[in-house]
């Protein structure tokens, strides 16, 4: 059992760190203009990163109740896919927010 939980708690990193760069791509493709692709490229992804560290991550500085936590991290997988959407990547957005909703499901499931 230790291996799956394991698993599943590494495949929910990968996710998160999957959301980041996705941010990170639709910014630096949001624009024509250079200092707009590198403002949103980069500052998008740091303002999710923000957001996760305060609000969603296991050490949250401010802990919010169980149920609004998952309602924060699926709106992030789910702003993450937007944002693979809308730089062109429309079957790997479909993928990534139905494993992440499968993968949200279990980790909160078996209270990992």
């Amino acid at each position: 059992m230790f291996i799956f939980e394991a698993a599943i708690i590494s495949l929910f990193f990968l996710l998160e760190l999957f959301a980041l760069a996705s941010w990170s791509l639709w910014g630096f493709r949001a624009s024509t203009s250079l200092p707009v692709k590198v403002i949103l490229g980069i500052g998008s992804p740091l303002l999710v990163a923000f957001i996760w560290g305060t609000f969603i991550s296991p050490k949250a500085t401010v802990p919010v109740p169980l149920f609004l936590r998952i309602i924060l991290q699926l709106s992030v997988f789910l702003s993450a896919a937007i944002a693979l959407h809308l730089s062109g990547h429309r079957k790997l957005a479909m993928i990534f927010i139905a494993v992440a909703i499968i993968e949200t499901a279990i980790l909160h499931l078996l209270k990992l």
